[in-house]
């Protein structure tokens, strides 16, 4: 069955910008001047489960590589441990681990099949939701629909691959010290008088405050599952750390940036855009605080500050050249009805290249068989999900059209269930609450 064929009297009708040729299709660039009437409403994300990846680069589905918050020291010197940094390699953008996570969650179930609109990592989220802002950067995905559910994955071609290794020298530093607050910031523990050096290979002449040298392999991530309109959406993406005690939540995530301090209304105005990015990063998993350090051209931190997710977008309402997240969401909702209307109806293995233009808008190209071997990358997949995983997934539509032999059982309830219900259940059981809440809303309430 192709993508959302059984779906399509479900599928809104194509917006006017809308053009279509026989193997692609355009979706113009929105106007940010002029926001929707009624933007989509979008779900409290849920977490779902977790899962580390250790120096090795092996998922553990456990929490090893979750680290806590700490307070960093007055005038951390970023710089430190550069020379130490374990880097990973830049690669394609795949979802395994993702879909690894999701395949595990999906076992708890007892055989059932949610229905899920999309599945992704959240930098490729993050992307498409603040494209009608971005004025530089292009992008491009590839894009599977299989069975009614859209998978994407950020396509890199070699060339880009070989621009994000080979940075110039003062590009890679500042690339680190985002890594290096991460260690001044974070601990193994929870406790707050944390040792340490205990975590560094430096030895006994570690700076204060340091947290251990940087090693980009290890990750803790969080999946969840939330709702934009009428799509359910499950999103993966790494975690910095916690404030306390992990709880088994999203209620106390902390998400960790740096930025240059703020020196003049030039300074000002670059910030307010930075944070356009930061809050949706944060947004999309449910993180309920970013927590930023202000940085000297130097590298020496200067000062801290910490911003609640859910009141970031006051502090630019009404600004001149102001980012509007209502603008980003109702864009959001639209870029997946037009992926839905355009690649509907087509085999389960067919494989879209989506391309943004900033200022232009985002095309859809079917690739052809080439096109597919080279997203395949040698390796053993279908388009770009692994061949488990399709097997996996031919497996269970096969179950789901065979005779059910279990109607006389009977129905248990167990926490799985209920998580079922809640990943399927209409969003209008949900009502509007106020602008510290993360209930389902309209866009306009859940702002204040």
């Amino acid at each position: 069955m192709g993508c959302c064929l059984a779906k399509a009297s479900k599928i809104n009708k194509p917006p006017a910008s809308l053009t279509t040729t026989d193997h692609d299709s355009t979706l113009a660039f929105p106007s940010p001047s002029h926001p929707a009437s009624r933007p989509p409403a979008f779900q409290r994300p849920s977490q779902l489960l977790t899962f580390s990846y250790s120096p090795s680069r092996v998922l553990q589905f456990d929490n090893s590589a979750l680290r806590y918050f700490v307070n960093p020291p007055h005038g951390a010197d970023l710089n430190y441990g550069y020379e130490n940094w374990t880097r990973r390699p830049e690669e394609r953008g795949r979802i395994d681990g993702l879909l690894s996570a999701w395949s595990r969650f999906k076992k708890s179930l007892n055989g059932q099949n949610p229905e899920i609109g999309v599945i992704s990592w959240r930098g490729v989220i993050t992307k498409i939701l603040t494209a009608p802002y971005e004025e530089r950067d292009a992008w491009e995905l590839n894009v599977m629909c299989v069975d009614g559910t859209m998978y994407f994955e950020e396509h890199l071609s070699d060339a880009k691959l070989k621009e994000k290794s080979d940075l110039e020298p003062r590009h890679r530093l500042q690339s680190y010290y985002g890594y290096s607050f991460e260690s001044y910031c974070t601990s193994s523990t929870t406790n707050e008088h944390k040792q340490h050096a205990s975590g560094s290979s430096s030895g006994s002449s570690s700076a204060v405050g340091w947290g251990g040298d940087v090693d980009t392999n290890v990750q803790w991530c969080s999946v969840v599952k939330t709702k934009l309109g009428d799509t359910r959406i499950i999103i993966g993406g790494e975690v910095d750390c916690v404030r306390g005690k992990y709880a088994g939540n999203t209620d106390n995530f902390v998400e960790l940036k740096t930025s240059l301090s703020i020196r003049n209304p030039q300074d000002e105005a670059r910030f307010e855009k930075k944070l356009l990015k930061f809050y949706f990063q944060s947004f999309l998993l449910g993180v309920p605080e970013v927590f930023v350090g202000f940085r000297k051209p130097s590298g020496n931190l200067t000062t801290t500050q910490v911003f609640q997710t859910v009141q970031i977008p006051r502090l630019v309402r009404g600004k001149p050249g102001a980012w509007d997240p209502n603008v980003c969401l109702a864009w959001g909702d639209q870029f997946l009805s037009f992926l839905k209307d355009t690649i509907r109806g087509g085999s389960r293995n067919n494989v879209w290249r989506i391309k943004f233009t900033p200022k232009t808008g985002v095309s859809a190209v079917l690739l052809d068989d080439m096109d597919i071997r080279d997203v395949e990358g040698g390796e053993d997949r279908v388009g770009f999900l692994p061949r488990w995983y399709w097997e996996e997934m031919s497996g269970a539509v096969d179950a789901l059209h065979a005779p059910d032999q279990r109607t006389n059982r009977r129905v248990r309830t167990s926490a799985s269930s209920r998580v079922l219900h809640s990943l399927t259940r209409s969003s209008t059981s949900h009502t509007a609450t106020n602008i510290l809440s993360w209930s389902s809303v309209t866009v306009p309430r859940f702002y204040g």
